[in-house]
């Protein structure tokens, strides 16, 4: 099922700081301040920065590829975009690799592959799997002289390595892996196993914990579905040390949220996203994502604990520290998409921030869930789907503002010339109007003829799995996000159990093939969590030419408008990184962290897709990501002064 081999690889293509005070955001035996990238996002409280400062705005310009590393001989195509974001410590990158997901050991400095660990499903495990490709990354965990990997394969199956030779780890769980698929709570009537992950599992306090994701719920095949508990083991052995259920069993808490017993064959709720960790409080915060099914909820009805909520528990047992429902009855499918960000602020507060799809910074106490600001229960608009449920009505903070648009009304749409305008007031006739951030989904041909309800933000954000960074030194935050129209549109699946479902077939209107509503539809927004106030907003990129050489916009003075992508974020301590993001171009730019303003633009073999990251080795700092596009597999590149 699984081996390993070591190589040397001929594949890495050579090219031709400052040490900052500890953190307390790592027990890996290396942190960001010594130069290394050792947790997904940078360290264990998500906030993708580091203080090196070899690369700073008067040199950024200079920067070349000092290598790169393609993963088309890892079984990648030109069409597939990979995402994953490697680690890096004491010179050496680790990641998941390859359609497979491979593990491979990497030389920070040249490139050169230095062991790989071939992962082998079953076919049979491999073909049924919802999250296949190479993953977002893997975790590591160290103690003295021992150092070991922690990966998700595709199968699901959890699995130690060895970080200096890539072997299994023969004392944790069955020879180096436990199967994941053991232990699940089944939805009632489904033979098949819709789970797995491809995001890091999070290691902290010598626990590894696994948070499983399923196929997209847009159109499920059935009310009933595989629970998404989350799991805990202990890193050394892969004793299970304890389950925490995101649909409460009966008796637990929460369970009464679930009416007419909706809990006990309810499914999904997991959590897909990566999650964050406070190793003094033994806190680790779940960013739990929304249940079965993403458009309708009539089979659930109630508000559905723990489904769309931040939860803190406890690392060592399990046990709930407290959480926040952020939304009542999730039929957006806005669930939490990103990392919790933990801080210290400059002002002493010890907060958790949660950005949200629906395009709002949740922030709390992260001792003991208290918002920093007041959260209003404010009261919502109910639909008229047949059997749909209704939360009366959800909870809106009062700071910071939204990051992006909420809600869709005619103020929002394009008027470049009266004759774009009158186009785009003729695409929306056919749809309702989300004039209010909850606005809910509609039937395809509604009695009143309309065919779905338009909705800002879509249910791929606002902000999504590349989340925001923080700095620690100002608490500024920093959350690239996207505008997007969507229809919420359902109609009867003739071949499903649920009532309603997505419906096939309504597209999201256009106006003489431009968007319908305003620029920007891409930004990046850099907020001040001490105040809660926004400070500046640009756009994530210039306006691409499907818009700026359309016929109609001809003697127009457009804005930059940005793209409809997220774009990936890096701070150091004297700049903001950001690339464009799936979708997106190939372009790398180096802003200002105090202005937005653009300092340098660095054009790359490819778009980024993987998130950027930063490190230090042998007196050399690197800038890297992975890029994909532009018809070639997608390569891990990486940047350094010349």
């Amino acid at each position: 099922m699984i081996k390993t081999k070591r190589v040397l690889s001929a594949l890495a293509l050579s090219v031709g700081s400052l040490m900052c005070a500890s953190t307390a955001w790592s027990q890996h035996g290396t942190d960001v301040s010594q130069g290394d990238w050792p947790d997904y996002n940078g360290n264990m409280a998500a906030q993708r920065y580091s203080p090196l400062d070899q690369i700073n705005a008067d040199n950024v310009a200079d920067l070349e590829i000092a290598w790169r590393l393609p993963t088309g001989d890892f079984g990648d195509n030109p069409e597939y975009n990979a995402t994953f974001t490697p680690l890096e410590v004491d010179g050496v990158l680790y990641t998941t690799i390859g359609s497979q997901r491979d593990v491979v050991a990497i030389d920070a400095t040249s490139g050169e592959v230095l062991w790989q660990w071939e992962s082998i499903d079953s076919q049979e495990r491999y073909d049924n799997a919802p999250r296949k490709g190479s993953g977002r990354g893997l975790a590591i965990w160290r103690d003295g002289d021992e150092s070991r990997l922690l990966v998700i394969t595709p199968g699901f199956y959890l699995v130690s390595l060895d970080a200096e030779t890539g072997t299994l780890d023969p004392e944790f769980g069955d020879n180096g892996f436990i199967d994941m698929h053991e232990g699940l709570r089944l939805g009632p009537g489904r033979e098949d196993l819709d789970i797995g992950s491809s995001m890091p599992p999070f290691v902290m306090n010598n626990v590894v914990v696994v948070g499983p994701a399923m196929a997209v719920s847009m159109r499920p095949p059935s009310m009933a579905n595989v629970k998404g508990d989350v799991r805990a083991y202990d890193v050394r052995t892969g004793e299970h040390l304890w389950t925490f259920h995101t649909i409460p069993r009966p008796g637990e808490f929460g369970y009464d949220t679930w009416l007419e017993n909706s809990a006990d064959y309810t499914g999904n709720t997991g959590v897909w996203a990566p999650m964050s960790g406070d190793p003094e409080l033994g806190h680790v915060y779940l960013p739990v994502e929304a249940p079965t099914g993403d458009r309708y909820g009539g089979d659930r009805p109630g508000d559905n604990l723990f489904g769309t909520s931040l939860v803190a528990v406890d690392i060592e047992t399990g046990e709930r520290q407290w959480h926040y429902q952020i939304i009542h009855h999730d039929i957006w499918d806005w669930d939490n998409p990103a990392a919790p960000i933990l801080a210290d602020l400059p002002n002493g507060r010890k907060i958790v921030m949660q950005v949200t799809k629906q395009a709002f910074v949740y922030t709390f106490d992260r001792e003991t869930g208290e918002p920093i600001w007041p959260i209003e229960e404010l009261p919502v608009p109910a639909g008229d789907v047949p059997g749909e449920w209704y939360a009366a009505t959800q909870p809106f903070p009062t700071k910071p503002a939204g990051f992006d648009r909420q809600g869709i009304t005619e103020d929002d749409l394009i008027d470049y010339t009266p004759e774009l305008r009158a186009a785009a007031l003729e695409a929306i006739e056919p749809f309702r109007l989300g004039t209010n951030l909850y606005s809910p989904p509609s039937v395809r041909g509604a009695e009143d003829g309309t065919q779905g309800t338009l909705s800002l933000p879509s249910a791929t954000g606002g902000a999504n799995w590349e989340g925001a960074a923080l700095d620690p030194e100002t608490g500024m935050l920093y959350v690239p996000s996207r505008t997007v129209v969507a229809v919420l549109s359902v109609a009867k699946d003739e071949n499903s159990d649920i009532d309603f479902s997505m419906a096939l077939g309504v597209r999201v209107p256009r106006a003489m093939g431009l968007p319908i509503v305003k620029p920007p539809y891409g930004r990046i927004t850099a907020i001040d969590m001490v105040e809660g106030e926004h400070e500046w907003m640009v756009a994530n990129a210039d306006t691409p030419s499907i818009i700026a050489d359309n016929p109609a916009l001809e003697g127009v003075d457009l804005p930059r408008t940005g793209v409809e992508t997220r774009s990936g974020l890096l701070l150091t301590k004297t700049l903001l990184f950001a690339g464009e993001g799936v979708g997106g171009g190939p372009y790398l730019r180096a802003h200002d962290k105090q202005t937005g303003e653009i300092i340098a633009e660095i054009e790359m073999p490819g778009t980024q897709t993987g998130q950027p990251f930063t490190y230090e080795h042998n007196g050399k700092q690197y800038v890297a990501m992975v890029v994909s596009g532009q018809g070639q597999p997608s390569e891990l590149v990486a940047y350094a002064l010349p």
